[in-house]
């Protein structure tokens, strides 16, 4: 489950590279824009896992 969240976690964090460097929204331009329902899923999935791995911070050595 732990490499699941990291890869979302990756997901998102180029998707607002993307965004912050180019003005360009990958999960957008995939799913049919901003407010589409799956994209909208895509950032809660992809939030949950931001706040997931927040509770891996105690397992880091």
């Amino acid at each position: 489950m732990n490499k699941f969240v990291l890869l979302l976690v990756i997901i998102g964090a180029i998707n607002w590279g993307l965004i912050g460097f180019f003005q360009f929204d990958l999960v957008a331009a995939i799913f049919g824009g901003q407010t589409s329902i799956i994209s909208r899923i895509v950032y809660a999935v992809v939030g949950l896992a931001g706040l997931y791995s927040i509770s891996l911070f105690n397992k880091v050595d």
